[in-house]
């Protein structure tokens, strides 16, 4: 029984992300908000790569249990 830190990571991450992706599809259309980040919606493409790490994290740690066979 092995502690593996993936799985609280991925979920951190995931929820976050989560967070992050809905804020930058509801603030998408005010500009000013932007303005500091050259017009780019910040919290949007955050929001994705987080999703995209937490979910890596997940099946990494989903995998390496499989070749374990628990």
């Amino acid at each position: 029984m092995g502690l593996d830190i993936k799985i609280p990571i991925g979920l951190m991450f995931s929820i976050l992300g989560i967070i992050l992706t809905i804020l930058g599809i509801a603030t998408s259309g005010n500009h000013e908000m932007y303005a500091r980040s050259l017009g780019h919606n910040i919290n949007l493409w955050s929001g994705i790569f987080m999703l995209l790490f937490g979910g890596f994290m997940l099946l990494t740690s989903r995998l390496v249990k499989r070749e374990k066979g628990e």
